[in-house]
This record gives C-alpha cells, sequence and structure tokens, in this order.
C-alpha cells in the first residue's frame, strides 16, 4: 500500500488534482489490493503483477454487475498507477497494456427543462437567512454552472456583484472568472445583508479565505449538504428528470445557453472545460430538442392522417 500512497500524494501534490478526484482514485486502488490480496493489502506488491492478474480483476467486477463506465473508470485508475510506477520506480511493463474493455453506452446529459428551473426559482421562499442561502445556492448553480465542489469553495472576496463577475477555483487549482446578470448580482446582496447581519453567520472582511455561502453557524458548505437541498428543491418544485442534483444543474445551464443560440465555445469557457469534446455532449441534448420541436410543430414532419402524394 505504500506505492499507492506514493501515487496518490503524486496525483494530490503534484498534478494538483482535488480531493474528490484523489479520493476516487484511492477508493479503486485499495478495492483492486483487497482482491489482489484475498483481503490482505498490506502484502501487496504492484511491481509483481501481469496482464493475466489484471484480466481476472476485471472479470471479477464484470461478474459481480459493474457497468462498462464504472470498468472503465477503474481500468484508468490502475492504468496510470502502473504508468506511475514505470515512470518513478522503473516498472517495465504496464500490465493494463493490451486489456480491452466493453464500450460503456453513451448517455445525454440529463437536465431539467428552462421554464421548470424557472417555475421552482421564482417559487421559493426567501423569508429568512437558510431560505434565502438554499434558493441562492440554486441560482448560483443554474446561472454560473459552476459544479459543486465550486461552489463550497467560493470565496466571498471573489463575488464582485459590481462588476458582475465571480471567479471560482475549478479542477487542477484553475481558475476561470464567470460573468452573471444583474437579478444574480441582487440575490447575493441581498442574501449578504442577512448573512451579516447576525453575528452567527456574518464573515469577517479581513478574512480573505471566508466563504460566500455559510451554514446557520457560519461555517462553509459541505458536499452532501449542497446535494439535499437541491435534491429537496427540485423535487418539491416538481422539476421533471431523471436525477436532481447540483450537477444537473450544470448540464442544464449549457444545455439551456446552447438552444439558446450561444457559441459552443463560450459555453466551455464558462464551464472552465479543458477539452472541447467535453461541451459538445450538450450540442447532441440540444439537437434532440431542436429535432422534437420540428417533428411537433412543421406540418411536413407531423403524422399524415389519410393524406397521400398522387391522390
Amino acid at each position: 500500500m505504500t506505492l499507492i500512497k506514493e501515487f496518490l500524494n503524486h496525483l494530490a501534490h503534484e498534478l494538483n488534482y482535488s480531493e474528490l478526484t484523489v479520493s476516487a482514485y484511492g477508493a479503486d486502488l485499495e478495492q483492486w489490493a483487497g482482491f489482489a490480496t484475498s483481503g490482505r493489502p498490506d502484502e501487496l506488491r504492484p511491481m509483481d503483477v501481469t496482464q493475466s492478474d489484471m484480466r481476472q480483476w476485471i472479470s471479477h467486477l464484470a461478474r459481480n454487475g459493474c457497468s462498462a463506465r464504472t470498468l472503465k473508470r477503474k481500468s484508468s485508475s490502475l492504468r496510470a498507477f502502473f504508468r506511475f510506477l514505470m515512470r518513478v520506480h522503473g516498472l517495465a511493463v504496464n500490465p493494463m497494456t493490451g486489456i480491452s474493455l466493453p464500450k460503456p453506452r453513451k448517455n445525454l446529459p440529463v437536465y431539467i427543462r428552462p421554464e421548470e428551473t424557472s417555475s421552482v426559482l421564482s417559487s421559493l421562499p426567501a423569508d429568512d437567512f437558510t431560505t434565502l442561502r438554499d434558493k441562492l445556492m440554486l441560482d448560483l448553480l443554474y446561472s454560473t454552472g459552476m459544479r459543486c465542489s465550486e461552489l463550497t469553495g467560493l470565496l466571498d472576496r471573489n463575488v464582485d456583484t459590481s462588476k458582475g463577475e465571480l471567479k471560482v477555483m475549478g479542477k487542477r487549482n484553475k481558475e476561470r472568472v464567470i460573468p452573471f446578470g444583474p437579478q444574480l448580482a441582487e440575490a447575493i446582496d441581498s442574501y449578504r445583508t442577512v448573512r451579516d447581519s447576525s453575528p452567527s453567520t456574518a464573515i469577517s472582511p479581513a478574512d480573505p479565505s471566508a466563504p460566500l455561502m455559510v451554514r446557520e453557524n457560519g461555517e462553509p458548505l459541505y458536499r452532501s449538504l449542497v446535494y439535499r437541498v437541491v435534491h429537496r428543491i427540485l423535487s418539491e418544485g416538481g422539476a421533471h428528470a431523471e436525477r436532481l442534483s447540483p450537477h444537473v444543474m450544470r448540464h442544464s445551464m449549457a444545455t439551456d445557453m446552447l438552444n439558446s443560440g450561444a457559441p459552443i465555445a463560450g459555453v466551455q469557457q464558462l464551464l472552465g472545460h479543458a477539452s472541447l469534446t467535453s461541451t459538445q455532449v450538450y450540442t447532441h441534448v440540444a439537437y434532440r430538442d431542436l429535432k422534437n420541436n420540428y417533428q411537433l410543430a412543421h406540418p411536413r414532419a407531423q403524422t399524415n392522417k389519410g393524406g397521400h402524394y398522387g391522390h
């Protein structure tokens, strides 16, 4: 397990991977180590692993119902780990080389229709600190397309309502600036006024690490709290989607922007995608909506009820 810990430290401190990503790599590697040693991971010898050993691992996962997408992720974790051993510790061959996997089904992003999002936001109460904060939480996720981790890490000093800009720390510690409109600026100002009027939630203007969003005790938000709040709000608001989560709000923002004619490169920049390929998946959703609207509205696309050419 020593080499695994060394690899995870490399991801965290040299490659600047997020805590969540490093944790996912660690979970995959620990699961594999337990399998490879029959439950005695301290006896793991990664330098002696063969391709046959890895095929057994993949087969074991598949037999136990592991999806193609999960298999791909776990295999990527192991492949990266062995690449690290080759580069740093002189491993001769990557035992994951040549192992083929079933192709995962390409699922389009889950999103909520703009009229539903608008209805949910407009119907939310803002009577006290908690309801005001929860409404702002959903508004920020949808208006900016930021990730859940970016919301929980958003610093108060990095939100400028006079300019309509905020700065987030994205994956691999990459900063990006996201613009926002006057409605969100007004909501943020209202939230700040209520937040700072109570000693239990007020932040110190002199504290450069003070978060924008806090809990009732003044402590920062955390991931599972954001998930619970967003799921509850969307569920109670009657939003229709297979999943109701912070990331679905990100999907919704990207889809709605593309449907409204925004250039894909601009959406890529707002989302902080390193590759345009990651953003292109939303064009499929936008096209699907366009096709559905055409079939519903265009006379030539609708079901022919008795009329035929030549009659």
